[in-house]
């Protein structure tokens, strides 16, 4: 069964590589995606800052961001030798940043230089190449930009598409009010999967929790968790079972600790201070009992110099004293 079937999308600031190490221990199958990383800082600056993950993380995608078809052949090969099992390109994103440097959402107005760029990698890499996008941009009518650019890129060999329901506004909307102000428009990328059923076509764009992605799998190929998966990451436990049908017991928040705990120790001994990790962690126990507590543990003491796993074992202990009935 395709990763695809199941993935956390890529989101800046984000998915770095400490969260997706969390998200591991929540699910063995889910497909993890990098943040969004530019051709520029992939071959001009720190590989291993920028790049660098754990083997614990596949299978796992590097997200690129650029228009030059040359930069991108050359980053996706970079990414391939690490070890990276997708390239995905960056034709949603809709930041003041990404538009000056003519990737990202603006990219739907450029069909054909998407398509260059996806030959141009095809051509480096033997891994899966794939491209994010949206439904349009501005005043295109997303019957045809959607369409014009998913043709001309399966023409240079794409045949994954994940699909961010939406239009992006470039004029006139901040990149927050881009994930939720344009509507959503499900039915036409449904479309697009009825109409090429051989391609394989990823939802992504306002799916609330797990039990909804589920029930959008009769009509797509999968689906892409964004917020949702990142402010509630325990839903994550439960994918292995209800997505790709797996018998073992689903991974309970408590488990996940003790699973993403040694990595902690590891990178706490590299130098690695502990909130860049137990950041990742805040919406772990979301809507259970002892959460606020835990939450304010990990954020208050976590943040004191020289902060260790003490910290962490301390709002455990919140949450597992709150477990525990009081006697009367």
């Amino acid at each position: 069964m395709r990763p695809h079937r199941l993935s956390v999308a890529p989101m800046m600031d984000w998915t770095d590589r400490h969260c997706r190490v969390l998200h591991r221990s929540l699910s063995a199958r889910a497909l993890l995606y990098t943040e969004m990383v530019t051709t520029g800082a992939v071959l001009h600056g720190d590989r291993e800052r920028l790049l660098g993950f754990d083997p614990v993380e596949h299978p796992v995608a590097l997200q690129l961001g650029g228009s030059d078809p040359r930069e991108l052949a050359a980053s996706a090969r970079i990414g391939e030798d690490l070890g990276y099992d997708e390239i995905n390109l960056n034709v949603g994103c809709p930041s003041d940043r990404v538009q000056s440097g003519r990737f990202g959402a603006c990219l739907m107005r450029e069909p054909e230089l998407v398509a260059d760029c996806m030959a141009a990698i095809r051509g480096e890499v033997k891994v899966d190449v794939t491209v994010k996008c949206r439904i349009g941009v501005d005043d295109q009518d997303p019957q045809e930009s959607l369409w014009r650019l998913v043709e001309l890129c399966e023409k240079a060999g794409v045949t994954t598409f994940i699909v961010h329901a939406r239009k992006a506004w470039l004029k006139g909307l901040s990149p927050k009010e881009n994930r939720d102000v344009p509507p959503l428009d499900y039915d036409l990328v449904a479309r697009l999967k009825r109409e090429k059923p051989h391609l394989t076509i990823v939802l992504n764009g306002g799916v609330p929790d797990l039990e909804a992605a589920v029930g959008y799998l009769d009509a797509f190929d999968g689906v892409m968790l964004g917020r949702a998966a990142y402010h509630e990451p325990a839903q994550l436990g439960r994918v292995d079972r209800l997505v790709f049908g797996g018998t073992q017991a689903d991974i309970d928040p408590f488990e996940a600790v003790a699973r993403y705990r040694p990595y902690m120790s590891q990178q706490l001994a590299r130098g690695v201070h502990l909130p860049a990790m137990s950041r990742h962690m805040l919406g772990l126990f979301h809507g259970r009992p002892g959460a606020r507590a835990w939450r304010r543990i990990l954020t208050v003491e976590g943040c004191k110099p020289g902060a260790g796993l003490e910290v962490l074992d301390a709002a455990l202990a919140a949450v597992t004293m709150e477990r525990i009935p009081v006697p009367a």
